[in-house]
């Protein structure tokens, strides 16, 4: 029995748009049908490239009047993501693979969640490194113990929090079973300011915390004298691993047997995607969860704008969390503004 075909719509079609394409390409249950981009010549040059024969439309709201896509691949800015996800959904949509991270405020994030919970919507966030060969094989020797119990876990990752730290976040909860955090306690640094994708942010974030089953953490964005590019160091009672984003190993040390190593396992070409793609298709037809499922893009969020709410009142956060609406980063930066403003007068 031939396998089902899905209408696909891809909605953005710059250079994360390119990025997907593997995925779609390795999946013979997808057709791409139709393309959306607010500058015609993009959408026309990405259909032209891969052979998609798709019809493209400038509005991502005519696309969603016009056609019937079972799947919507989002690749767009982040405050777009509510928008058109809330688009899709009331359009019938039955999948939603969206770039990370989830919203550039928390009240959005909170609203995506509910409306992904309500219509029961496939709904997935692109924390895609969590597909690599490397992470995977991590994830294996961690849940059979061969570094001991683990103790702690530091993340390191390029600026800004929200944008970049969401990916070492999301690592550090997958080696920890999906596990929460119930506490976090950080500062920023606001001397220099990035902006990814019309996000203003912190240059450098510091900041710890501990899991739900007593792992303790700590985060450092930005470029300051890092230890790590981007990714994880894993500690526990018998050794420890550090693991960048993409899964490769940068070491890996077992206390109880020094001559101890294993072979990193080579990355697929592409593996990332394909498996993002891949997972997101099987659970729309199991009904499953999802490995990216925005329940977890969620429980990441949430640690974030934690660690925001906390490095703007100074004090410890606990969760889940309360009283944060919008973003406490840019409330920092507009405050840092008005004083410097002050300060001239």
């Amino acid at each position: 029995m031939p396998e089902r075909t899905y209408s696909v719509a891809i909605i953005g079609c710059g250079g994360r748009a390119r990025a997907h394409v593997p995925g779609i390409a390795a999946d013979a249950r997808l057709k791409v049908t139709a393309l959306a981009d607010v500058r015609a010549e993009s959408a026309d040059t990405f259909n032209t490239e891969n052979g998609y024969g798709a019809t493209v439309y400038t509005d991502y709201a005519d696309l969603l009047r016009r056609e019937t896509p079972d799947v919507v691949i989002i690749t767009l800015w982040t405050a777009l993501h509510l928008p058109v996800i809330t688009a899709c959904i009331e359009a019938g949509v039955k999948a939603i693979l969206s770039e990370k991270p989830m919203a550039a405020t928390w009240s959005e994030c909170e609203q995506i969640a509910a409306l992904a919970e309500k219509s029961g919507v496939v709904l997935t966030f692109a924390h895609q490194r969590r597909f690599s060969s490397g992470n995977i094989r991590i994830r294996e020797l961690i849940n059979a113990g061969t570094f001991g119990k683990i103790e702690r876990m530091e993340l390191f990752s390029p600026p800004h929090l929200l944008d970049c730290g969401t990916h070492s976040m999301d690592q550090a909860i997958s080696f920890n079973n999906e596990i929460g955090v119930a506490w976090v306690h950080g500062a920023a640094d606001l001397t220099d300011t990035v902006n990814y994708f019309n996000v203003p942010a912190e240059g450098v974030f510091t900041g710890v915390f501990r899991f739900a089953n007593g792992v303790h953490g700590s985060i450092r964005t930005g470029t300051l004298d890092m230890d790590m590019w981007g990714g994880v160091r894993v500690t526990g009672s018998d050794g420890f691993v550090e693991v960048f984003w993409d899964g490769d190993i940068r070491r890996a040390v077992k206390y109880s047997d020094p001559s101890w190593s294993f072979p990193v396992p080579d990355a697929v070409p592409e593996e990332q995607m394909i498996g993002l793609v891949k997972n997101a298709i099987d659970c729309l037809e199991s009904g499953a969860e999802p490995e990216l499922s925005y329940k977890r893009a969620f429980k990441a969020g949430e640690i974030l704008f934690a660690f925001y709410k906390s490095a703007q009142t100074n004090k410890r956060v606990l969760l889940p969390l309360t009283g944060v609406t919008g973003n406490p980063v840019w409330e920092m930066i507009a405050a840092q503004k008005t004083e410097g403003t002050k300060e001239t007068l």
